[in-house]
């Protein structure tokens, strides 16, 4: 039977990793760019000027921001680990998961995977002494690709 009600937005959990057996999980307050456009190609073809064929074009992964508190250098240090090279060649890159939970958070509801990850962009909130917030931190990470299941 299809579910009727959707899942809820506010439990969630994200994995990086580099190999099995180290993961690194962490909570955060907000996960973006759980999407991707794929490009349309516009074809004409000879002997119909009215018209134009559309082809499938190449896909576009936006990049996943994650925000939370900033409580300590984590991120900084996976940034830094992550941009180590290992010996010659590209740098390393990390996989990634985007698990929703159900609203007890006990349950796998929905899991996105990213391939071939890294760093691009590291962001603290605006520090104000006017203000009594909490810092914010956002880490973006570009990636080669994104699966559902």
């Amino acid at each position: 039977m299809t579910r009727k009600d959707p899942f809820l937005a506010f439990c969630f959990r994200v994995t990086i990793q580099d190999k099995v057996s180290d993961p690194k999980v962490a909570f955060f307050k907000s996960v973006s760019g759980l999407s991707y456009e794929t490009e349309v190609v516009e074809h004409r073809e000879g002997g119909d000027n009215n018209s134009t064929r559309k082809l499938v074009g190449g896909t576009k992964w936006k990049n996943i921001t994650l925000k939370r508190g900033f409580a300590s250098k984590e991120l900084i240090s996976w940034r830094e680990e992550w941009l180590k090279p290992i010996g010659p060649g590209p740098q390393q890159r990390k996989w990634g998961t985007i698990e929703q939970l159900s609203a007890d958070g006990k349950t796998v509801v929905a899991k996105w995977t990213f391939y071939k990850g890294w760093p691009v962009k590291w962001e603290l909130s605006e520090l104000d002494a006017s203000k009594s917030e909490v810092s914010i931190e956002t880490l973006e990470i570009a990636h080669e690709g994104l699966s559902f299941g």
